[in-house]
């Protein structure tokens, strides 16, 4: 466990976990309580009962009866607050001046743990969500990235839509709800974070006596990642769009794994940003795109790369076929010692701004605490950053971007042999 001199780490009743960050010249504090559990815990047939839960959360509690008079608490004294939903974590989250900091205790504590998930307010959210799906499902530069999840891990819970299918956001019933949260909203369950311009034994000794979880272990193990992918795959989704919306990727590595550092910086180089090779290369010097870039995914027993080009469904295969030719050569050849550096500086630069508020901090040392269960410094995390060599990205590049191809596209297209033949070749 490495903290900062400011930060500390707090074993509370029943196997919560606090992690705290002292920042005196802040006059905000945040508050996250991020709990192990996500899509993946769910089965097909309860899909999105977990986003479904994190909306109903915030429609009433006994002591709050409504939606309104929760969001009053925080809004009242000029605060924000907010969660959301992974296949990994939930989180709730709220940002107060520094001196509200027991007001927000409270009222993420009375959400999370007496929520009344009233019969009306289930029924109303239930058509709320099920707007918010169709709404997601409207924008295909959205949509296609979760087409490439579904071939990515077909037939795996990780393939699925957070938000869950028109069919199970419609059958659950409350009281899968109910028992949904019984299992998992639990003490062991739960990491909480606090930052800002608070005195942290104050705070553990607020939260303490609002900890009223179940102690017991309990929830469902998930499903573990399948196996490789055997072989290249195509999922053309016909529909008469301005715009063919392509994503394209492999399988990678977790986040557990000590090449996702090296990894990171290869998705710098690739796809990060307007200095990175696919930007240049697709949008600067052949005009074939407007929005291309790279990204990853990481969960605690696999994750996956992708790349994502919203182009002119004539210039479809030209740009899958530069898309490759980046990618081949990214594996095939030492990057330049100079495009390395740079990259470790947009690295840490991000890494450094990104961390710049109460939110964003408190955030990163949930995550790294739930998630690996070690807590490592900016500072640390750069060093990693930086030792990282050019024949480790090569490597990494060899290992993950030799694996077939998955590709997933949204367009007027009438065949997918092109772009089947593309992958395979």
């Amino acid at each position: 466990m490495s903290l900062a001199p400011n930060q500390s780490r707090h074993e509370l009743k029943g196997g919560a976990r606090l992690l705290t960050a002292t920042l005196p010249d802040r006059a905000s504090a945040a508050l996250v309580m991020m709990f192990a559990v996500g899509s993946r815990f769910e089965d097909d047939r309860i899909g999105g009962v977990s986003h479904f839960i994190e909306h109903l959360f915030f429609k009433g509690t006994s002591r709050r009866p409504s939606a309104k008079e929760i969001a009053e608490a925080i809004e009242g004294v000029g605060g924000v607050m907010n969660a959301s939903t992974d296949k990994e974590i939930t989180a709730y989250w709220t940002r107060v001046p520094s001196d509200r900091m027991e007001l927000a205790v409270d009222v993420l504590f009375d959400i999370i743990s007496d929520s009344r998930l009233a019969p009306d307010d289930v029924e109303r959210e239930r058509m709320v969500i099920l707007e918010e799906l169709k709404m997601y499902l409207d924008q295909p530069q959205d949509y296609v990235h979760s087409l490439f999840e579904a071939i990515m891990w077909p037939g795996h819970p990780l393939g699925r839509d957070i938000i869950g299918t028109v069919e199970s956001i419609s059958s659950t019933s409350r009281d899968d709800l109910i028992a949904y949260v019984k299992d998992h909203y639990r003490l062991p369950n739960l990491v909480m974070g606090v930052a800002g311009g608070v005195d942290p034994n104050q705070v553990v000794e607020v939260i303490q006596s609002r900890l009223t979880l179940p102690e017991a272990v309990n929830g469902g193990a998930y499903q573990e990642a399948p196996g490789p992918l055997s072989k290249p795959t195509v999922l053309l989704h016909r529909k008469k769009t301005e715009q063919a919306h392509m994503c394209l990727g492999t399988r990678a590595i977790s986040y557990l794994d000590p090449d996702r550092y090296a990894l990171d910086l290869l998705n710098t180089v690739l796809g990060e940003g307007m200095s990175s090779r696919l930007f240049l290369e697709i949008r600067e010097k052949r005009g074939l795109a407007y929005d291309v870039h790279s990204y990853t995914s990481k969960h605690k027993d696999g994750g996956y790369f992708a790349v994502y080009v919203g182009v002119d469904p004539n210039k479809a295969e030209e740009a899958l076929q530069a898309v490759l030719g980046e990618l081949r050569k990214a594996a095939d050849e030492l990057i330049p010692e100079e495009e390395l550096v740079k990259a470790k500086e947009f690295t840490k630069g991000r890494l450094r701004l990104g961390l710049e508020g109460t939110n964003s901090l408190a955030t990163w040392l949930c995550q790294q605490e739930l998630l690996t269960r070690r807590v490592r410094t900016v500072e640390e995390v750069i060093g990693l950053f930086s030792a990282v060599t050019r024949e480790d990205v090569q490597r990494v590049a060899q290992r993950v971007l030799r694996q077939p191809i998955q590709l997933a596209l949204i367009g007027p297209f009438s065949s997918d042999r092109v772009f089947r033949a593309a992958i395979e070749a």
